[in-house]
């Protein structure tokens, strides 16, 4: 089985993992986590209702009850399980991963994310050692609607700004296509608003800009002020700008100050990745908020965020995170927050692309990606072949590198959930950019430095 990974468990379906495998999971789930309920929610891909019956199944022959919340969103899943007091959560779903893959995301009590390091590691072990004795008092599987309630949290984030943006709007196919009529009614021009587990018309996956380009077209044919797209699960939101750019999802950290930071006023500390503009920094620092930074993924970001009671935070690749929704990202609440940014910088008469153009102050790559066997030696190799030319300002070593020079910085780090090294660059101008750039490449791919 090859289905755990850093953050969840995840693989194409009878493939990496199979039925006999959930059921195993969820009849371990209750002892590992000390829970006699376990919250279930899933999303609309072919193979999630053959995982529910059989990790519902698990659950009950251990003994414990499977409280049934339907078809949601990932971030539902976790606001539930603190909101009524769950020991352990469920999500089946694969995210932005293509049709044929499927998983479960895992939490424990008040929406913790538990990872291969604080849960999932031991859990495997389990199903690898273990036997499966059902107990003779089983539980039971109990229905759960909540999603009314659920709209009525995320109602409190709309604002009347929203009115003043022309939206175009894709949901993917996929969970943001439940709640996104009931918040935004009429005023978006929806793309693929309708459930569909197939993905037929791209994957769910907005980082890749083939999949974009439906919503970029969009907001060109309807003159949108703003375009925005979800990934599969509703965890993650990505936005477009008038001029049908694709904004790079570090920066709306930015933007979101302009909500908590200026209008609320609050002060405090805001959360980046490892991968972050350092234009992030100085606009939120700007505002009076302080920046940290922590590894990248929900398994640690979140637990990050709770430790050191940050207001908000984000990542590169589209997740937000907020002390008010339990630490937890959720896609919805970041779309409702920037919406309501947006609509309130257009009365003022600037546009979006003014508002990010503003922010990035500097030319950046965006992730690379090499597929190489030695990760770690590769590593290694690109630092040391720029730290022999030039004397860091700074020096980050919890996920991958992030070296910091005068005028410029990279971070390379392995990918967690797929076989590539990942690099990142961001400098003072474009030229130094891609000279940079080019020497990281030759270095990784011809083993030169």
């Amino acid at each position: 089985m090859g289905a755990f990974k850093a953050y969840d468990i995840r693989g194409v379906y009878d493939q990496d993992f199979n039925k006999e495998d959930v059921y195993r999971i969820g009849f371990f789930l209750p002892e590992l986590l000390g829970a006699k309920k376990v919250l279930v929610g899933r999303d609309v891909r072919l193979s999630s209702p053959e995982i529910h019956a059989y990790l519902c199944k698990g659950i009950e022959d251990a003994g414990a009850d499977a409280y049934d919340l339907g078809i949601c969103t990932t971030p539902m899943v976790y606001w539930a399980t603190a909101q009524y007091g769950f020991e352990a959560s469920v999500m089946i779903t694969a995210s932005h991963n293509p049709k044929e893959y499927n998983g479960l995301k895992i939490s424990k009590r008040n929406a913790l994310p538990v990872g291969y390091d604080t849960g999932l590691g031991e859990l495997e072990r389990w199903l690898k050692e273990r036997v499966v004795v059902p107990v003779s008092r089983k539980g039971k599987t109990v229905e759960f609607d909540k999603r009314n309630d659920y709209l009525a949290f995320q109602r409190q984030w709309l604002s009347d700004g929203i009115g003043n943006l022309r939206i175009a709007m894709d949901c993917s196919n996929g969970m943001a296509s439940v709640f996104v009529h009931d918040l935004y009614g009429n005023r978006p021009v929806y793309l693929y608003d309708t459930l569909d587990g197939t993905f037929p018309n791209h994957e769910a996956n907005p980082l890749d800009p083939a999949n974009t380009e439906d919503i970029r077209n969009l907001v060109r044919e309807t003159k949108a002020d703003i375009g925005v797209i979800f990934d599969g699960d509703a965890d993650r939101v990505m936005f477009i700008d008038e001029k049908s750019r694709f904004v790079s999802p570090d920066l709306m950290i930015a933007v979101l100050g302009d909500y908590f930071l200026k209008d609320k006023g609050l002060r405090g500390k805001v959360l980046q990745d490892i991968r972050t503009s350092k234009s992030v920094r100085a606009y939120v620092e700007r505002l009076g908020g302080t920046m940290e930074m922590w590894r990248v993924g929900r398994a640690y970001a979140a637990l990050k965020l709770r430790e050191i009671d940050g207001i908000y935070g984000g990542e590169l690749a589209g997740h937000y995170y907020f002390r008010d929704f339990n630490y937890s990202d959720s896609g919805l609440m970041a779309c409702s927050l920037l919406l309501g940014i947006f609509g309130r910088f257009k009365q003022e008469g600037q546009t979006v692309s003014e508002i990010i153009d503003s922010i990035a102050l500097y030319a950046n790559s965006g992730e690379v990606n090499f597929k190489i066997e030695d990760k770690q030696g590769a590593m290694e190799r690109v630092r040391e072949h720029f730290m022999a030319q030039e004397t860091p300002e700074a020096f980050y070593d919890f996920d991958g590198y992030r070296i910091e020079f005068a005028h410029w910085w990279f971070n390379v780090r392995p990918s967690n959930t797929e076989p590539y090294l990942r690099l990142i660059m961001e400098a003072d101008s474009r030229h130094l950019l891609e000279r940079k750039l080019a020497e990281a490449r030759a270095v990784l791919i011809e083993g030169k430095g």
